[in-house]
């Protein structure tokens, strides 16, 4: 994203567009990847519900929510595209707000990783998840990313 100080990220996870909807997929590559056909389209306001319900100390993926929303709407999966740009949607929202914050640094990537994408990129997020715990790695020479060690231990169940 560019720009992020001049958008309004909150009138942007409060817009709902014409979601939550199934679309029904014809495509064998994509069936094949996600195992059906029905994909859910789940709004920003779905995100952020899910990410504020994760405790200090504890983490979650966007797999995990993805996965989560796809079996509460009867859906075989959740459009990963739309997933991954809500979910930084909620994140700038948030830290654009002084109050009702969304804890958005406990919400990784599906292997651990944190995301670039977020305000400040990963140094707030490292910096928040560090205060609460958790030891940040990294991985790469060149391309470097980090991760949270042992990240699995510390997920919640939805």
């Amino acid at each position: 994203m560019a720009n992020e100080d001049k958008k309004d990220f909150n009138a942007m996870m409060n817009s709902n567009k014409d979601m939550p909807k199934i679309q029904i997929v014809k495509d064998e590559k994509t069936i094949n990847k996600y195992g059906g056909t029905k994909m859910f389209f789940a709004p920003p306001l779905y995100y952020n519900e899910l990410m504020k319900k994760v405790p200090k100390g504890k983490l979650i993926t966007v797999s995990m929510m993805r996965d989560y929303l796809a079996k509460q709407n009867k859906a075989d999966f959740t459009d990963p595209m739309t997933a991954g740009i809500f979910v930084t949607i909620v994140a700038w929202a948030s830290f654009q707000r002084n109050e009702d914050i969304t804890p958005y640094w406990r919400t990784l990537k599906s292997d651990g990783e944190l995301n670039v994408k977020y305000p400040k990129g990963v140094e707030l997020q490292k910096k928040l998840l560090e205060e609460e715990g958790h030891t940040i790695i990294t991985k790469g020479t060149k391309n470097i990313k980090y991760y949270v060690k042992d990240f699995e231990n510390s997920l919640i169940q939805l």
